[in-house]
């Protein structure tokens, strides 16, 4: 059952980096499309991590996001062994691994996250974010879900 739960967490780095791919062949950094009137397609990079934190650390954060992306997917893909029955939890488990691999892909290759999704409500931005980063907001989401359904792990 293992092997489900890793070509889902696959599945998601390939969708990543695809789209990734098609964003930084099609448009200049910085530069924005409007799709609708909430949302834009933007080339941004990400130096830090979510919401931009440490965006400002002088390089170290590269390092240091991307030995602590590392550390966590060893540590889920050991979780994933122990609790692949577990459908809801192996699922968040899956979508978090497949993004924390997605972003940590950009980190060593680029030394920064390619963010592409922009939504903003008038002059109000939410941070640019991207497919890897959906995947680990969605993973959380269920993983908390999975808390309450009262199943001892």
């Amino acid at each position: 059952m293992l092997n489900r739960w890793l070509w889902l967490s696959a599945l998601i780095i390939v969708l990543d980096q695809a789209s990734k791919l098609w964003i930084t062949g099609h448009f200049a950094y910085g530069e924005s499309l409007v799709v609708l009137g909430i949302f834009n397609l933007v080339l941004a990079h990400n130096t830090g991590a979510a919401f931009s934190f440490l965006s400002d650390a002088g390089g170290m954060q590269r390092w240091l996001f991307s030995a602590i992306a590392i550390v966590v997917s060893a540590w889920i893909v050991w979780l994933l062994r122990r609790h692949s029955a577990q459908t809801l939890f192996a699922l968040a488990l899956s979508l978090i691994l497949g993004g924390a691999l997605g972003n940590l892909i950009d980190r060593i290759a680029y030394g920064y996250v390619v963010d592409f999704l922009s939504f903003h409500w008038n002059e109000h931005y939410f941070p640019a974010f991207n497919i890897a980063d959906s995947a680990i907001t969605c993973g959380a989401f269920l993983m908390i879900l999975d808390s309450f359904t009262g199943k001892v792990k």
